[in-house]
């Protein structure tokens, strides 16, 4: 993206009210933008990050504590700033969990002031591992419509255990009612959203975005959603929806989560 159209899209989500801004290493030049323009706004947002790939130009092994402590380093330079609100381990599995040393770089930032809180992002047995284990302050994992398997246990246990919850995909990419998806990284969301709508229309389901964000935030476990977008007018919208209120009658709600439940006994977090 242009970083014009970056500048812009991040002034209209903070002067709209958006408080909360995800990036992470291994997004390409994201972090960079974020520092760019937005940098002289930092006390208006809760800025998190996220570690543990290998990205850019770094020279290194993945899932490393070396590797965990150079990218939060760079982060606060691209970022322009000299503390993040939450560092995120980034879909890590649970034997990078287990062995301890990523997470112990993580402690060690938080415990020098780089971060204030550390979380982990990730989804299925990985991310119960990460809620269980009790060291994170923040779960971010998927959930939507389409990817309901969060339900079966893992936001009610990051909700006793205290944690912010925060969903990745909300809107399931935005593919339900569509024939077919220019990137084969839809291709699963469109082939659940065909199985479940085949079945039949779904009342109150007219406008889906309404209905995929009435679906996700009518759960109670969760403190915030990641809904991207890349065009200021499409950011608006949502806002201008949230806003007004999203909250499905219980004949949608009962509807989405049956026809998962029908169909989905196998259907894992998508990651």
């Amino acid at each position: 993206m242009e970083i014009s159209t970056v500048e812009k899209l991040l002034n209209t989500g903070l002067d709209a009210g958006i408080n909360f801004l995800d990036t992470a290493a291994c997004y390409g030049n994201s972090e960079e933008l974020v520092g760019l323009t937005v940098s002289h706004r930092r006390s208006e947002y809760t800025l998190a990050t996220k570690c543990g790939h290998v990205a850019g130009d770094y020279q290194g092994e993945a899932w490393t504590a070396q590797l965990v402590t150079d990218s939060i380093d760079r982060s606060l330079e691209r970022l322009k700033t000299d503390y993040v609100d939450l560092v995120q381990l980034h879909s890590c599995k649970i034997d990078v969990l287990e062995q301890g040393d990523v997470i112990e770089a993580l402690i060690k930032a938080r415990d020098a002031g780089k971060t204030r809180f550390i979380g982990y992002s990730g989804d299925n047995e990985h991310a119960q591992w990460a809620v269980d284990s009790g060291i994170f302050a923040t779960l971010q994992t998927s959930f939507s419509m389409v990817d309901q398997k969060a339900r079966d246990g893992l936001l009610a246990a990051a909700e006793a255990k205290g944690m912010g919850v925060i969903i990745k995909r909300p809107i399931g990419n935005i593919v339900w009612g569509k024939a077919s998806v220019a990137s084969a990284y839809h291709q699963k969301y469109l082939e659940r959203a065909q199985a479940m709508s085949a079945i039949g229309p779904v009342v109150g389901g007219e406008d889906p975005i309404k209905m995929a964000m009435g679906f996700t935030f009518a759960h109670s476990q969760v403190d915030t959603a990641i809904v991207g977008t890349t065009n200021p007018d499409h950011l608006l919208s949502n806002i201008a929806m949230l806003d007004k209120g999203v909250e499905l009658a219980s004949e949608t709600m009962g509807t989405l989560i049956k026809r998962f439940d029908d169909l989905g006994a196998e259907w894992q977090q998508l990651t």
